[in-house]
């Protein structure tokens, strides 16, 4: 799976709003505070704050007290949610669902090939929260995936 820059502004933009409201009850954070804190150019700042604006998972208001706040609580709000608002599905095949995907011949079982994959990345993305992440409490799982020195290699 490729984590697209925007997906990354995305989840960090998410991150400050979450930390801010924690820690300030629920002021809105300002468009130039997530970009400095998270330096995000700002002009993509914007363009990501529309879209998690349109997937409702932010919202804004204009003026000296305005700027954003999570639509929901974070504890709400999944990694899933966010790549979904930016991109779209979470795994695709050449543009489509890999349910929608059919193969011939010796290709045949390649979509139940794509299917898992899904089904695994759904598994960690649908549950994991912004607010697990915000408050450094991810989930066991989370943990011991990681835990795993397997997981650090590259390859």
């Amino acid at each position: 799976m490729h984590i697209t820059a925007k997906i990354d502004y995305a989840v960090r933009t998410l991150l400050e709003i979450a930390r801010a409201a924690q820690h300030s009850g629920n002021v809105a954070l300002k468009a130039d505070a997530i970009a400095s804190a998270q330096r995000i150019p700002p002009k993509v700042l914007e363009t990501i704050l529309g879209e998690l604006r349109r997937a409702e998972l932010v919202i804004s208001r204009r003026g000296p007290d305005g700027g954003y706040w999570l639509a929901r609580p974070a504890a709400q709000i999944s990694i899933a949610d966010v790549i979904r608002a930016i991109e779209g599905p979470l795994a695709s095949v050449r543009g489509q669902r890999p349910e929608d995907v059919e193969y011939g011949g010796a290709a045949r079982p390649l979509q139940r090939v794509w299917i898992a994959l899904r089904v695994n990345i759904r598994s960690v993305l649908e549950n994991v929260s912004i607010a697990e992440i915000a408050l450094d409490e991810l989930p066991a799982f989370v943990e011991a995936l990681t835990e795993d020195s397997g997981a650090w290699a590259r390859r």
